[in-house]
């Protein structure tokens, strides 16, 4: 049967029904290796994205290094230790050798299928980086299209659909340049959605608005890490562009031009934090060399770009500078995968990339590319490989079953006599994760405040009548960002130590007491509650301590 069933109904009220074997949502590195691989497997896939597939999300505006080893022993072992004590030591070495051999395999397929890796002075490819990020989500979008994979493109989705025995089936959103409603009945869904960044404006992350954890959250599913959820990048005040590896040849300066001492783009990062809680904090690229400069010129063109356009030389002229908000986009918590084909806790539910967390490799701290992007190759290869054999077992039953759909909060209230304006809520939300002395800096009392008004704010949204269907998809963001900040807060006060990227001043120091993971989950009620984990990486880190 054709993944293509059915549209009926005149332009208010059109309906797209289609029927596949594997859904996958998102548009990204993630979600696009997961069609491809479902596909691959000879099911029939429906891709479902927020924006156009191949240029929305934090990937395809930007360049990315990744975590590329070859399989040498000695170069794996140093790869896989050289973040351990950074993540609080709780990735698995499992996890990471399964991640460098995927993502090993999975970029030398890049290179076959033409993606235009740079080579050395030696003449060899290099490939442990994917700085032509556009042209890699270019090819990807072609491969899967080739494959037979259907797209919908700015097709957001706002709800899962689950059977009588609460098994997901599916999933049903809006066409946003035409209004249209669709439904998706599927044997297995992916979510890979991203991670959530509070619409902080840093680049590409207008789309990444933690939707997917709020519609698995609805199916029962559990998150992990959340409280790793405050990484914040280096950006110009007057661009999106969170480049962080260009600041390496940064010094940071004051208004009246002296140095602010120990501020750095890496370990003097919280000083910058610090300093721009009271006044503004301004860069200059003065440390490059003439050769540095002209390297950097090649290799981001977009970071440089706001600077041609202010007429401002970074090289020479100070600039003003800020940090935004990526939280789990470069954080590490997400969608608790149970196993290695990364189902979530829910049957037929499957998450990749930025929407699953990433604590199996990287702990409780991680950054921009390297272990992100091979992340992101890797879980949505398995994701997909895995949806497929789920959808295939159920066989032509699958879309036969009687199917209901989860959302409730900011969709269905038709009771309730009040109402909500989105976007007020997301103004409210952003006050309470955007300010470093409660998010990156935190504190009980300071979690314990934010954590009561985001709770009221839940409150008001599950009270209030649907909105209109002009804005439903701003709806379901807003009450996605208020369900995320409720588990990164949840979390953080859960978690009574330093650790990872989660540094509490409270409690400033590592507690091996606390070595374990933070799983999470729930809507009106959030719980949280510990995770054991193998003793070997505990050991390692009463070595280090």
């Amino acid at each position: 049967m054709s993944a293509y069933q059915s549209e009926s109904g005149n332009s208010s009220t059109s309906q797209l029904n289609l029927e596949t074997d594997v859904l996958v949502i998102g548009g990204g590195p993630s979600a696009t290796w997961a069609a491809w691989n479902a596909a691959a497997q000879g099911v029939r896939v429906v891709l479902v994205d927020k924006g156009y597939c191949g240029t929305s999300g934090a990937t395809a505006p930007s360049g990315t290094g990744v975590w590329y080893v070859p399989p040498d022993p000695q170069q794996r072992e140093a790869a896989m230790a050289s973040r351990e004590a950074l993540g609080g030591f709780l990735s698995e070495r499992s996890w990471m050798e399964r991640v460098l051999d995927q993502t090993y395999t999975n970029l030398n397929k890049l290179s076959d299928w033409g993606y235009p890796f740079p080579v050395d002075d030696q003449g060899r490819p290099y490939r442990r980086s994917l700085q032509q990020a556009h042209d890699y989500m270019r090819l990807m979008r072609k491969k899967i299209t080739r494959t037979g994979v259907k797209i919908l493109d700015h097709s957001p989705a706002l709800e899962l659909l689950v059977d009588t025995e609460n098994s997901v089936a599916g999933a049903r959103g809006i066409r946003r340049q035409t209004g249209e409603r669709w439904t998706v009945r599927a044997g297995a869904v992916v979510i890979a959605t991203g991670g959530c960044a509070f619409l902080s404006k840093a680049l590409g992350c207008n789309v990444l608005t933690g939707d997917g954890y709020l519609m698995a959250a609805e199916a029962g599913a559990q998150m992990s890490g959340m409280e790793f959820s405050n990484a914040y990048a280096l950006s110009p005040t007057f661009s999106s562009v969170t480049k962080g590896a260009y600041y390496r040849w940064a010094t940071f300066y004051y208004g009246d031009g002296t140095e602010i001492e120990g501020a750095g783009s890496q370990k003097g990062r919280s000083i910058i934090a610090r300093t721009l809680l009271t006044q503004p904090v301004y860069a200059c690229l003065d440390k490059a060399t003439p050769e540095i400069q002209t390297m950097l010129r090649t290799v981001q063109h977009n970071f440089l770009l706001p600077f041609e356009r202010m007429g401002i030389d970074p090289f020479t002229q100070h600039f003003p500078v800020t940090l935004r908000l990526e939280g789990t986009v470069r954080g590490t918590g997400g969608i608790r995968i149970t196993d290695y084909t990364c189902a979530s806790t829910v049957p037929g539910l499957y998450a990749a990339g930025d929407a699953a967390t990433r604590e199996l490799i990287c702990g409780g701290f991680t950054g921009g590319g390297s272990h992100n992007a091979a992340w992101a190759t890797s879980s949505g290869y398995w994701a997909g490989e895995a949806a497929a054999n789920y959808a295939r077992q159920l066989g032509t039953q699958a879309n036969q079953r009687t199917v209901r759909g989860l959302g409730e909060a900011g969709m269905s209230n038709n009771s309730a006599s009040s109402s909500f304006t989105p976007s007020e809520v997301i103004r409210a939300v952003q006050a309470e994760v955007f300010p470093y002395d409660r998010n990156l800096f935190r504190t009980e009392q300071g979690l314990t405040q934010s954590l009561s008004r985001l709770n009221h704010l839940w409150k008001e949204i599950r009270n209030s009548q649907a909105v209109s269907d002009d804005q439903a998809v701003q709806a379901r963001e807003a009450t996605a960002m208020v369900a995320t900040a409720r588990w990164m807060y949840s979390s953080a006060l859960e978690r009574k130590e330093s650790r990872g990227m989660h540094k509490h001043l409270d409690y400033p120091e590592q507690d091996p007491n606390q070595y374990h993971r933070l799983l999470s989950g729930g809507l009106d009620q959030v719980w949280v509650k510990p995770q054991k984990l193998e003793t070997s990486a505990k050991q390692r880190e009463l070595v280090a301590l």
